[in-house]
Order: structure tokens, then sequence, then C-alpha cells
């Protein structure tokens, strides 16, 4: 009987380009096979004995003989390619909307309503990632106080602001402002507050970030939890992410490791339910993805060993972020799934699902709770034989 699930979901985890790749602009795209190609391989043993190898011929990653884990890749068939619909999907919602709102940056009319409320210039508003930002604008908002506005192209929109600029708590609450202003605007599903600290020439991401997004559209995974009187916590941007809906409790962190460390952390203190973690691993460049992933990977024992009879580990991914490709924004891929514990089935092959809400399925199966509208279960191929 599983008592508990912990779900550990990489950002951006992606193994190799969806059949509508192209429709997104991501044709060829494979994050994990790129990356390593970039850096001359990656060290992933603990991953590597999940069984990750079988899912992607990646550069350092062997195929092992006798995994100790089962595996298997999830799909995508949301309208999108970002972490709102990646995680909705893997919790049992699909998004239908159009994904591509700002698919030429942010519109003109959009941009003025958000200025309004803002109550400063914008600067920037194009498609690009954070690193390309900064890089181009750092200096002319340190010095003009205005704030970097940029999209993934998506349904997403991010602001930065530095801390010495303008007071983290003050710049979240002028975010929310503009979220709300924008609601019904067919404007973002998703704004995201990134506080910067850091002198000229080396601005970083702060830890205060908060994401502010639409509640999912339908009954997920942690609603149905909720209701069957299990515990739900959420680590990382999970609260953000679900508008705080259907957590028993949220644990906000500064970064991807921190993140891992709370989860080990909970498992003395949490017995049953679901511990939801994200981790926000491969957002930068080549070195800097490779060096935290293997980090990662090197982490992995000390949840390992603290695990007990009843535990259910699923790790994997809510969409691809192939660096190698311009701009660094999400990519349209397949994501791994590889799951293990403690007296559960080993080397079993899940294949491909159509559906990352096949993970939910599995998880509200696991734990006794009602069924959620879409995904199969995948619960019985865990069982040992």
């Amino acid at each position: 009987m599983i008592n508990r699930v912990i779900l550990l979901v990489i950002d951006g985890f992606g193994v190799g380009a969806l059949p509508d790749a192209a429709e997104y602009g991501d044709a060829g795209a494979n994050t994990l096979v790129h990356l390593a190609e970039a850096v001359g391989g990656l060290s992933l043993p603990n991953l590597e004995a999940l069984g990750l190898g079988h899912v992607a011929q990646i550069k350092g990653v062997r195929t092992m003989a006798q995994p100790s884990g089962c595996f298997g890749r999830l799909g995508f068939t949301s309208q999108g390619k970002d972490s709102v619909v990646g995680y909705w999907e893997t919790s049992g919602v699909i998004a239908r909307e159009g994904w591509a709102r700002f698919a030429s940056g942010v519109p003109a009319d959009v941009l003025a309503v958000m200025e309004q409320v803002f109550g400063r210039k914008l600067i920037g508003h194009r498609i690009a990632s954070i690193d390309a930002m900064l890089e181009a604008h750092g200096e002319e908002h340190l010095s003009s106080g205005s704030s970097i506005l940029w999209t993934d192209g998506g349904r997403t929109c991010s602001l930065a602001m530095h801390e010495s600029v303008m007071p983290p708590e003050q710049f979240q609450q002028r975010c929310r402002e503009v979220w709300k202003a924008l609601k019904g605007f067919g404007a973002p599903i998703r704004i995201v507050a990134q506080p910067l600290s850091g002198g000229r020439g080396a601005l970083q991401a702060h830890g205060g970030r908060k994401d502010f997004v639409s509640e999912p559209p339908g009954m997920t995974m942690l609603d149905v939890l909720n209701r069957s009187s299990q515990i739900t916590m959420g680590i990382g941007k999970i609260c953000d992410l679900f508008s705080g809906r259907g957590l028993t409790k949220a644990f906000p962190t500064a970064s991807a490791i921190a993140a891992f460390h709370e989860t080990v952390g909970m498992l003395k203190n949490v017995p049953r339910g679901l511990i939801y973690v994200s981790l926000d691993l491969l957002s930068e460049g080549h070195a800097k993805a490779a060096t935290a992933l293997q980090e990662f990977d090197r982490c992995l024992p000390d949840l390992f060993g603290k695990l007990r009879h009843g535990d259910l580990v699923v790790l994997t991914g809510d969409h691809g972020r192939d660096l190698s490709r311009p701009g660094k924004t999400p990519t349209r891929e397949y994501v791994p799934v590889l799951v293990t514990g403690p007296r559960l089935a080993e080397g079993v092959d899940l294949g491909t699902k159509a559906t990352a809400a096949d993970v939910g399925q599995t998880v509200v199966e696991a734990l006794r709770a009602e069924r959620l509208q879409i995904g199969d279960s995948f619960l019985e191929a865990l069982r040992p034989g």
C-alpha cells in the first residue's frame, strides 16, 4: 500500500521533440541530449541507475541492464509549453487556450496597461530569457529605474527589478496589480515578479521570485487529494502555479537545491499524502545547467536513504528548455518519468504516455482518492511481480 508520494518536477527536463513541436518552432529540440553534447557528457549516476539511459541516448549516461527504477516518457496534449500548462497537465487539467498570445513580444495595448498600473516605463518587452534581458538592459534598468519586461512567447510575462530600485515586497505588489488589471484582457495567464541583486555588470535573479497565475480551469490532483483529507505539501513554486488551491501548506524556496533539502527534511514530519516539488535546474547556460543537474543527482541518495515502505517517488519534467536554441525559452518536448520506492517493481519500461496526466492519475489512485477526469494510472505496473 502506498501512503506517501514524493513528486519531483524538474523545469525544462526535456528528452526530445513532441510530434507537434514544429508548430511551436521547436522541431529537433532535445534538452538533455544537446546539453550533454555541449559539455562533453553528463555524470548522472543516480538518474542513470533509475533508467534514464533507457529514455534517451544521453552522452555520459549509460543504459543500465538492470535499472533500480521504472522508466518511460510523457507527452503533453495541452496547448503550450510553459510551467503552467506542464504542471497543470501533470496534475490532471488540460489547457486548451491558444498558447502563442505573445508570439511577437508584448503587444502595445498590453504594454500600455502594464505601464499605467506599474507606474513607470517598462523596457525590453520582447521574447527572451532572463540572462539575455539582464545583459541587454541591466545598465539601463539601474540608471533609469525602469523595470525589465520580457515574455516566453506564450502566456507568461516576466518583470525584473533590482532590490535597490524598489523593495521586493513593493515590487511584488505592483506585479500583482498588473496581473489583476490584465485579467480578462486577453493577456497573460502568468505574471512573474523577479527581484534582482548584484552590482553593475553582475546582476542576478534574487530568491524572492513570485508567480501570479490564474486558477486551473478544472479539478486537479491537489483538489481531489485535499477532498480526501490527504496532506498536500507544495515546495518551490507549486503554490504559485496552482494559486494555492488544494494545498495543506506551501514552502517557497530560494533555489532548486534549497527545495530539495526542504523535501528531505520534510520526510520525518509528513507521514502520508503528497509532497509536490518544483526544481528549477535548467534555466541558465549549458555549464551552469549541467552543474546544477549533476549536483541534484549527487543529492538523490540522501532522499532515497530516508524512504520507507509505502513511499513512491516520481521524478519528471514540465516541458523542455533546449539551451542550444535561440532565446533559451521553453521547448515543446517529451519529458522522462522515473519511478522508484521501497519494495516496488524495478526495471519496468512504462513506455511513452500520451499525456502527463497519467502521473496525476497514478498519484490519486496510489493515495486512494477519486479519479481525475483525464489520464490513465500506471500504478499496477509498479507493483512487484
